[in-house]
């Protein structure tokens, strides 16, 4: 064989060792509750520097949704869509719970410049992310995938959503609390 065709081999060798390890990596990410599971407990910081748990809201249904980043296009639209609902998700003894990656001072301006008034969650260390297998990655940074968690009042996960449409997902989520018994 000549040197370029075992330069060749190699090549593709060193490429298809690098997407079998790659692969490997992420299924040890996207391990993520399921349906019918315990939604795994956490305290993280609100936009209001204040510790939240997710077990203060037992005995409500928790609208847990992950999202990249704080102020951008789809995370704004998906939160702005919350914020509308949000009386709605009340009557159905709802919570909201946002979650991302960004610090505390980000989650507060967010909320001062687009008026939202449910609550945000830091997650700095990526810990509750990495539990709820919605680490993701984009441009080389560490983010929250947009995926959503629907608990109901007793802490068990009732669905999940994966890779949502911001622009209509609010609409999915209450029909879908409103499918569950009790829901009302």
């Amino acid at each position: 064989m000549s040197k370029i065709t075992i330069a060749l081999l190699a090549v593709v060798a060193v490429i298809g060792l690098g997407v079998f390890v790659v692969r490997g990596f992420a299924a040890d990410e996207t391990a993520m509750p399921q349906v019918g599971q315990q939604a795994p407990n956490f305290t993280l910081t609100s936009q209001e520097g204040k510790p939240v748990s997710l077990d203060d809201f037992r005995g409500k249904w928790v609208v847990l949704y992950f999202y990249p980043k704080d102020m951008t296009p789809g995370c704004t639209i998906e939160a702005h869509n919350f914020q509308r609902d949000e009386e709605k998700y009340q009557k159905e003894n709802a919570v909201i719970l946002g979650v991302s990656v960004d610090s505390v001072d980000s989650h507060k301006q967010f909320c001062a410049k687009d008026g939202l008034n449910f609550t945000l969650l830091s997650d700095e260390d990526k810990r509750v992310v990495t539990q709820y297998g919605s680490l993701g990655s984009y441009a080389g940074f560490k983010i929250a995938n947009r995926n959503t968690f629907l608990i109901d009042p007793q802490g068990k996960i009732v669905k999940v959503w994966t890779k949502v449409d911001p622009s209509h997902h609010s609409e999915e989520v209450l029909t879908a609390l409103n499918g569950f018994e009790g829901g009302h």
